[in-house]
C-alpha cells in the first residue's frame, strides 16, 4: 500500500477508538481465528486496542472474506493502488514478509502484526522488518543480488510516476552504494546488525530506506 494508504489505514485505526463495542464483530473476530490466541493476546502483542482491532478486521474481511489472503489475491489487491507500473514482483517479496509462518497465506494476524510495526513501530522494529523484507530466501543475510531483486521491483512498480524518470540502471547503482557501505567486513553479505548500524549512522541511507515505508 502506498503513502496515502498507510495514512488512510492509520486514520481508520485513530477514528476506531471513538466507534461502538460490537458484540457481534468481537464474536466473529474470535470464531475466524486460524490460531488458538484470544483477541485479547493479539491485543497484547500489536500496539492496537480492542476498538482497533475490531476496525481493521471489518476491512480485512471485505478485502478476504475467508479470513486469509493467498499471494495471487494479494498481488491483485496491491496492483490496484500501482496502475502506473507492474507491483506482481514487489507485492510477491511483501507478501512473504507478511507471511512469517511461510504457509503460503496471510491470516489477519500477519497482518495487523506487521501493519503494528510499520504504523507505531519504533526505527529499530521497522528496520528489522525491512532487513527482513530484503532477506529474501531468509537465511539470516542479505546478498547483493537480493537487495538489488528488492530495488529493481520497487522501480518497476513505481513506473513512470517518478521524477525525474529513473534510468534503468540506477536500481544497481543504488544497491553498489549502499552495500558497499552497510558490508563493513567485506564478507560479501550484510547481517542485520550491519544492516541496522549503517542506516542508523548514515542519514542518505536511512533517507532512502524509507522508501520502502513508502511502498507499503
Amino acid at each position: 500500500m502506498d503513502a496515502k494508504r498507510v495514512e488512510t489505514i492509520s486514520a481508520r485505526v485513530d477514528a476506531a477508538v471513538s466507534s461502538p463495542d460490537s458484540v457481534e464483530d468481537e464474536l466473529e473476530l474470535s470464531a475466524v481465528r486460524h490460531r488458538p490466541e484470544g483477541l485479547e493476546q493479539l491485543e497484547a502483542q500489536t500496539r492496537f486496542s480492542r476498538k482497533e482491532l475490531q476496525i481493521l478486521y471489518r476491512g480485512f474481511k471485505n478485502e478476504c472474506p475467508s479470513g486469509v489472503v493467498n499471494e495471487e489475491t494479494f498481488k491483485d489487491i496491491y496492483a490496484q493502488f500501482f496502475p502506473q507500473g507492474d507491483a506482481s514482483t514487489y507485492a510477491h517479496f511483501l507478501f512473504n514478509a507478511f507471511d512469517t509462518d511461510h504457509n503460503g497465506s496471510v491470516s489477519f494476524e500477519d497482518f495487523v502484526m506487521g501493519l503494528s510495526i510499520l504504523l507505531r513501530g519504533t526505527v529499530q522494529e521497522k528496520l528489522n522488518w525491512a532487513f527482513n523484507l530484503y532477506d529474501i530466501n531468509k537465511d539470516g543475510y542479505i546478498t547483493k543480488e537480493e537487495m538489488l531483486d528488492i530495488m529493481k521491483a520497487i522501480y518497476d512498480m513505481m513506473g513512470k510516476c517518478t521524477y525525474p524518470v529513473l534510468k534503468e540502471e540506477t536500481p544497481r547503482q543504488h544497491v553498489e552504494v549502499f552495500f558497499q557501505k552497510m558490508d563493513k567486513n567485506k564478507d560479501g553479505v550484510v547481517t542485520i546488525d550491519e544492516f541496522i548500524d549503517c542506516c542508523q549512522n548514515d542519514e542518505n541511507i536511512m533517507r532512502s530506506m524509507h522508501l520502502f515505508e513508502n511502498v507499503l
